[in-house]
């Protein structure tokens, strides 16, 4: 399919798909989406409630593990590594990609430029380090992308927080099924969280399904709402 580098509203780019009309990230703003969405109600506020105690972990010291569903361009994995350092957290992300980005491709994106041009090198790291192997990236930082379909997943209780970020139900139905999220509950952890971009009634139905609690939250710029999804304690 052919695929073209477009700019989104708040100056960054993204890939767009055109046979399809879809993109990687919104086009109301990459950055802004990827904050709003995964770093602010995914990340954070994971960090927040583990703080206040609400979420409990085995120790303090343990990494916060994230699964990315969609790794495609590295910004979410970027601006989780960046935020990681500022709050002084150990953090190991797997990014989980049928179709890897083409390093063409990546160096045409502008996220270094706009983010953090002292994390060059860490962003081109993201991308040049093989996969299916851990890699530490930082010090507190590990990555492992691995090269498989969604519903190949088959990881159980490992993730503390889920970055679902795949093509939209749209163009893709079958990556938001019940099938689909009762993969992504299994691999949570209790007291785990999902967030994702869409708000789409079938989508928060079929997170419900599966046994997920699901509160409906103000979306990103040019979004009217989004999701998170809790699988809590048995």
């Amino acid at each position: 399919m052919k695929r073209k580098i477009i700019t989104t509203s708040d100056g960054s780019k993204t890939i767009q798909i055109e046979d399809w009309n879809e993109q990687y990230h919104s086009i109301h703003g990459a950055i802004q989406e990827a904050n709003h969405v995964f770093l602010k109600h995914g990340l954070l506020f994971f960090n927040a409630e583990f703080d206040s105690a609400s979420i409990e972990h085995a120790s303090k010291s343990e990494p916060i593990s994230i699964l990315e569903i969609g790794f495609g361009t590295g910004l979410n994995a970027f601006l989780t590594l960046i935020e990681a350092e500022k709050l002084n957290l150990k953090l190991h992300y797997t990014g989980v990609e049928a179709y890897p980005v083409q390093l063409e491709e990546i160096n045409q994106l502008n996220y270094v430029e706009l983010i953090s041009k002292s994390h060059e090198a860490v962003f081109n790291t993201l991308h040049s380090t093989s996969w299916e192997t851990p890699h530490d990236i930082t010090p507190d930082f590990k990555l492992e992308k691995q090269e498989k379909f969604f519903k190949d997943i088959t990881a159980v209780n490992a993730y503390n927080i889920i970055y679902f970020d795949a093509f939209g139900a749209r163009v893709q139905p079958d990556l938001w099924t019940e099938d689909i999220f009762k993969i992504m509950y299994n691999a949570l952890q209790d007291n785990g969280i999902l967030v994702t971009y869409s708000a789409k009634g079938s989508v928060r139905r079929a997170m419900q399904a599966v046994g997920f609690i699901v509160e409906r939250l103000p979306g990103p710029p040019g979004k009217r709402e989004m999701l998170r999804a809790l699988k809590k304690s048995s």
